[in-house]
């Protein structure tokens, strides 16, 4: 069900002038990338604390918060905050976002023009089909303020609840993955950060406009509602938030990853 991605430095030993100091283990469950690899480079940062960090792999989007409330681990990093809010209202969970890390960025992406500026009357901008992603679209094309809609809407709007569309902007809703496909057919394309990766899009700097530190869909390390003050935790998201980390992204995923910190 699980596989460990890495377990490091499992016998090392704190030296200092007065003794030596045992390690403590803390156990975070992970989908391999980004999040794994990740993980992986706090592990020295830990144990220079006097904690090991053990990386348990997940492949799907269920176990990992199951496994967390169960207690079979410690916390979790696969997720951002409205999934986390909506699995744990569907299955009775009581676990939180102790520290937002990551975003996997939504852009808008155009081979016909340049700029937000140069978006014409009745443009045709293809949006992913999907509710959470395409709600997502919406607002990310709101924040670019090519459009308004209806704040009773929440996080995830339809077409149907766009209020305002000064530039009579087309619609066209279509399946995510294909999203990259529709760039030559299209004004331009809402299309997530891992299919425009694939598509050889730098997010960071092809996309006419892109999800920022505000969204609400930064990846998160969550937790047990009761350990939000853990401090040992607290030291794990600190370590995530560290000079470390953010090189690693910026230096290894090409735009296709951004860190909020």
């Amino acid at each position: 069900m699980t596989r460990k991605l890495g377990l490091l430095l499992v016998l090392l030993l704190v030296l200092g002038s007065s003794g030596v100091y045992a390690q403590e283990v803390v156990r975070i469950g992970a989908s391999p990338v980004p999040h794994g690899d990740i993980l992986l480079q706090i592990v020295p940062l830990l144990a220079e604390q006097g904690i090991t960090l053990e990386i348990i792999e997940f492949t799907d989007y269920v176990l990992p918060n199951l496994a967390l409330a169960d207690g079979e681990i410690d916390a979790n990093f696969f997720q951002h905050t409205p999934y986390l809010e909506g699995f744990s209202r569907d299955h009775g969970l009581e676990l939180a976002a102790l520290a937002e890390i990551h975003i996997e960025p939504l852009g808008l992406y155009s081979r016909q023009v340049s700029s937000l500026e140069e978006l014409p009357q009745k443009a045709t901008i293809a949006i992913p089909n999907d509710p959470t992603n395409g709600g997502r679209a919406l607002l990310l094309l709101q924040s670019a303020g090519l459009i308004k809609v209806d704040p009773k809407a929440g996080i995830t709007p339809t077409i149907f609840d766009i209020t305002e569309n000064k530039l009579g902007l087309n619609f066209r809703e279509i399946e995510a993955a294909q999203l990259p496909r529709t760039l030559d057919a299209t004004t331009a394309a809402v299309i997530n950060g891992n299919y425009a990766l694939l598509a050889d899009l730098v997010p960071t700097k092809d996309a006419l406009y892109l999800e920022g530190a505000d969204s609400p869909y930064a990846n998160i390390l969550a937790v047990r509602a009761g350990d939000v003050d853990n401090p040992t935790l607290k030291k794990v998201a600190d370590a995530l938030k560290s000079d470390v980390v953010r090189e690693f992204i910026l230096s290894t995923y090409g735009g296709s990853v951004v860190p909020v910190f």
